[in-house]
Parts: C-alpha cells; structure tokens; sequence
C-alpha cells in the first residue's frame, strides 16, 4: 500500500504561483510514475502532469504546458507541482496519485491506483 498526502493548496489571484506537495509513503519503492490531476465543480476529474519516477520523464496536459511544472525528491518520497500564471479556471481540488505498475500511459486517472485527498486550489479574477 501507498499513502498519499497532499499540501499546498489555497486562493490566489490570477497570474500568481502557487506550489503543490504530495508526499508519499508505504511501498513507495514500487512506484514508476506519479500524476497530478484535478476536479472543478461539475466537471469530470482531468489529468494535469505526471512523472516517471525513476527517470523523470514528465507528461503534461496541453492545459497546464508551459504553465506548470511537475517535479520529484526521490529521497523524500515527494511530488511537486509548481503552477504559474494560474487562471480562474485551474480553480479545482487537485489530486496526487500513483499507479501500482507501470502503464502504457500516464494520462488516464483510471489506471491510478493510490490517490491522496486532494486540496483545494482556487484561483480569483
């Protein structure tokens, strides 16, 4: 089992930064990637970024390129997700999670198995 642990949402104006935090423990050597993904009122959970977490190869969202930046401390066991020139519409509880085996993709929340609680992020025109 993995657990997930989620820090660093709140209410920022928009074109501000704010960080994200997961930290993980558990078997968190069998890890081979993380994702962030979120949830707006109404709308369906989407993928934002994710990270192998071996290699580090990241994935992002069209949405979040050249906007946010997903990163990892293997010897903390923590995920990162640095958002910059955030919009009213990043407004959303975003989720940490992490798949049980690799994945043909990293895109599909589906193929997750551990998520964290998720925090809220809001963002004010």
């Amino acid at each position: 089992q993995v657990q997930l642990v989620e820090s660093g949402g709140g209410l920022v104006q928009a074109g501000g930064t704010l960080g994200l935090s997961c930290a993980a423990s558990g078997r968190t050597f069998s890890i081979p990637a993380m994702g962030w993904f979120r949830q707006a009122p109404g709308k369906e959970r989407e993928f934002v970024a994710a990270i192998g977490w071996s290699a580090g190869t990241t994935y992002y969202a069209e949405s979040a390129k050249g906007r946010f930046t997903i990163s990892r401390d293997k010897a903390k066991n923590t995920l990162y997700l640095q958002m910059s020139s955030l919009k009213p519409e990043d407004t959303a509880v975003y989720y940490c999670a992490a798949p049980r085996f690799f994945r043909a993709t990293y895109r599909d929340g589906n193929l997750y198995d551990y998520w964290g609680q998720g925090t809220q992020v809001t963002v004010s025109s």
